[in-house]
């Protein structure tokens, strides 16, 4: 994947364009470089302003897709895009006057809200950033206007591709259901080729890559809990830190700071193993969900394996069929070399034909 660099990310930008491929390639490449994200965030609001209105919701779509995808790794987009969207969102509101982008972007903030990629404060004020621009633009007699895909330059193609972008998780099943006998159709040289996908299609859900569930189950190795150097330390400490009963014993005060000083060091070392013991706690929860969802997702996958050796069991046993039944058509025609030698008899001619008698 290639470098992050402030020209790079103004080029890819540039190149954008609302097709379902576009806009997920991009997402990923951003997600790549997260720790980018603060010049991420600025160099997008810039280009989004300098965008014509008709390209501005495939910038909105970009950030949907970059902060859905990117929920799992880290809030850093969610929390940078957090408070340019509202200004982005009034901008886009008095740019474009088109009904079919209000109701899209009202959708992808019913989505946000749904699934708490933002506070319901948040929400609330993208949602009046909008609808005060479109409702003083309705108010000033510019009544919003029902574009046709042409106008917006879109195709068929687009407009599923569009509402995969507003929910990439919507309808799962029915999802799996047909990209299990997905076709895809493109154009190379000039001729359209069909190739007809196999293989059982991931599930639509946010279901960890196997090295990322590798990763999270290496990080565990290394956890609080298998420290047995600190944990060595915490049984060695001495018992006048942790016995109330022996500061009867003391009977001066070097006594009393050199006891102050190992209850100071012991708290530091209980404070500093009980954070990471929580950490692990955290973690493991994490890759408990993680293992589930990844079951999950192979189980679907399983499924699709299974109905896919049915649905060709069922297809072989029709060409069998059929191979029988023609062999079977084949072995009752006439045996060609039993027929009688007719080629002595001489052909009629045309006078033979069309003479009267």
């Amino acid at each position: 994947m290639s470098g992050f660099s402030d020209a790079a990310l103004e080029k890819k930008l540039a190149e954008l364009n609302n097709s379902q491929q576009s806009i997920q390639t991009l997402s990923l490449w951003l997600i790549h470089h997260r720790k980018h994200h603060a010049s991420i965030v600025k160099i997008w609001l810039k280009e989004f302003t300098k965008a014509k209105d008709s390209r501005k919701l495939t910038f909105i779509y970009l950030v949907n897709d970059v902060i859905q995808n990117s929920r799992k790794k880290g809030p850093e987009f969610r929390d940078q895009f957090g408070p340019i969207l509202g200004p982005a969102l009034k901008l886009m509101g008095q740019a474009v006057n088109d009904e079919n982008t209000q109701k899209r972007l009202e959708r992808i903030l019913n989505i946000w809200g749904d699934r708490n990629m933002f506070d319901s404060k948040q929400i609330s004020e993208f949602r009046k950033s909008l609808e005060l621009c479109f409702k003083r633009r309705f108010d000033n007699g510019e009544p919003p206007v029902k574009m046709s895909r042409r106008d917006r330059g879109e195709t068929l193609e687009n407009v599923k591709e569009n509402r995969e972008q507003e929910d990439p998780d919507k309808n799962k099943k029915e999802r799996r259901k047909s990209e299990c006998n997905e076709v895809i159709q493109f154009d190379k040289e000039g001729k359209k080729e069909v190739h007809i996908t196999l293989s059982p299609k991931l599930p639509a859900n946010d279901a960890p890559e196997p090295e990322e569930l590798i990763k999270a189950l290496q990080t565990l190795e290394n956890a609080a809990s298998s420290d047995g150097i600190v944990r060595k330390k915490i049984t060695e400490l001495p018992s006048e830190v942790s016995d109330v009963s022996l500061l009867s014993k003391i009977s001066d005060q070097t006594q009393a700071e050199a006891l102050t000083c190992k209850v100071n060091e012991a708290v530091e070392l209980l404070n500093d193993y009980n954070g990471r013991l929580l950490k692990e706690m955290e973690d493991r929860k994490s890759v408990t969900k993680m293992l589930h969802e990844f079951t999950a997702a192979q189980k679907e996958l399983l499924i699709q394996a299974e109905e896919r050796l049915q649905e060709y069991k069922e297809k072989l046993c029709k060409v069998y069929q059929v191979r029988e039944e023609l062999r079977s058509h084949v072995s009752s025609l006439p045996d060609l070399s039993q027929l009688p030698d007719v080629s002595a008899v001489p052909l009629p001619s045309a006078g033979d034909l069309f003479s009267l008698r």
